[in-house]
């Protein structure tokens, strides 16, 4: 009777060890975060460097520190994947030798974006080689039919890590595109495909195959049902840039933003547009989310966020109604619910606005994940415009963060924002009055804000 293979919990957020399955991981804090792999075999004692005493430990073969002037800098030009939203994410392009996990919900378009950029880079000369180990070649062909220009691109449909790595070191790609890691397994461990040990392994053996290569190799992630990538915390940790794809599934349009880039600025975003031929980079994302705008309906705002480096303008909904049922509904849509309700006090014990027998729905329009506090002067207005049953201006901006004394603040890089409001036609802008700039955009009325209380005054008298 064969022995039964010794096993290990690893923690999915932490990566912990622990040698016996518990509810709550005692090193993060999680629970229900353990998973079963195998134990790692033990690996053979090195033999252990003898030095002489009196002789320098880099003639001796050894490893020895240098100083950061003597460091050859090397800059290695970046590859143009074809999409300009992407290269912009991306801070300027593909960077040979790194790593990129790409990860989204099922069907959001992950696969048809990175069949776009390998045909984009094959057309261009490029030697790119697409894995796939979800779908058959049939399938895989038929979406390139249909983008209509990826029908060139080297296409291999296997799971097994060690026959990838030999395919990839005969072909030498320059970019490599697994699809995805949570389908590729590595012979050296047991377990099914998609386990913690398994994505870790083959996700750290991919890294070394792109450094030692000089090739790019980008990796697909499946996304777990709280929205962070399927498998170990650590994951997002060994590779070089981390992308996320979000965006409504019933929408056309989708929003890659940037959490993690070892080779430029994080929290960029890419805004694309869903079609026939594939996914669209929209160069204007603020004409976008403010298309579709009523400017003459009650509870409408519009605000000037910065995602990274670039500021959008998106319009923020607010309906509050009379409760139907006992217990008024807080319901936030591209707004964190803690903060609304935080709002919702300040507006109660500063503004005089009771939302207690309310009903209280909110819209960030477009999918947009309103993040950064400077949307909270808009929302808070959207609130007021919606419980006085009036319309707030419709050139009008609002950029601040509220605070508990029904404060308004000022935030970051104020000019940015005004510049691109003038841009698309807006006139007048409310801020803090602690932020007013030294010279405002032409045609841009800035209007100092100092309460919330102040604010209303001069909106609806």
């Amino acid at each position: 009777m064969a022995a039964r293979a010794k096993s290990v919990y690893r923690c999915t957020e932490c990566g912990a060890e622990h040698p016996k399955w518990a509810g709550r991981c005692e090193a993060c804090g999680e629970w229900n975060t353990l998973a079963e792999e195998a134990a790692p075999r033990p690996a053979k004692p090195a033999a252990r460097s003898r030095v002489a005493p009196g002789t320098h430990p880099a003639a001796a073969g050894a490893a020895s520190p240098v100083k950061l002037r003597d460091v050859q800098s090397a800059r290695a030009s970046r590859l143009s994947s074809g999409i300009a939203e992407l290269d912009f994410v991306l801070g300027g392009g593909i960077v040979p030798g790194s790593m990129v996990l790409v990860g989204g919900e099922p069907g959001i378009g992950k696969s048809t974006l990175l069949l776009q950029v390998a045909g984009s880079l094959t057309a261009g000369g490029t030697n790119v080689l697409y894995v796939s180990g979800e779908e058959s070649p049939l399938q895989v062909k038929l979406r390139a039919e249909r983008l209509g220009q990826a029908e060139e691109v080297q296409l291999l449909c296997e799971t097994s890590l060690e026959q990838i790595l030999e395919v990839a070191t005969a072909v030498r790609p320059a970019v490599m595109v697994v699809d995805s890691i949570q389908t590729t397994a590595t012979e050296e461990l047991e377990g099914a495909p998609g386990n913690v040990g398994q994505v870790r392994e083959c996700a750290a053996r991919l890294m070394r195959y792109a450094k030692s290569a000089g090739a790019t190799v980008i990796v697909v992630g499946h996304v777990t049902k709280g929205g962070g990538i399927a498998g170990p915390k650590t994951l997002e940790h060994i590779v070089d840039t981390v992308l996320y794809f979000e965006g409504e599934g019933t929408g056309d349009h989708r929003i890659l933003r940037a959490t993690k880039n070892r080779f430029g600025s994080v929290d960029e975003i890419g805004v694309f547009r869903m079609t026939e031929d594939g996914l669209l980079g929209v160069g204007n994302p603020s004409a976008l989310f403010l298309g579709d705008r009523q400017g003459r309906a009650s509870g409408s705002a519009i605000t000037a966020l910065l995602e990274g480096t670039r500021p959008v303008l998106v319009e923020v909904q607010a309906l509050a109604a009379k409760a139907g049922f006992g217990t008024p509904q807080r319901v936030a849509t591209g707004f964190d619910g803690r903060r609304l309700a935080l709002l919702l006090a300040v507006l109660d014990k500063r503004a005089g606005l009771s939302f207690a027998p309310l009903d209280v729905f909110l819209n960030v329009v477009g999918g947009l994940r309103m993040q950064e506090p400077a949307g909270d002067l808009a929302v808070a207005a959207a609130l007021a415009s919606s419980v006085y049953d009036q319309a707030l201006p419709s050139e009008a901006v609002f950029i601040g963060e509220v605070g508990l004394g029904g404060e308004v603040r000022p935030v970051s890089q104020t000019e940015r924002r005004l510049a691109e409001a003038a841009q698309l036609g807006f006139r007048t802008v409310y801020l803090s009055e602690r932020a007013l700039p030294r010279k405002s955009p032409d045609g841009i009325r800035v209007v100092g804000v100092g309460t919330l209380g102040n604010l209303f005054k001069d909106l609806f008298r």
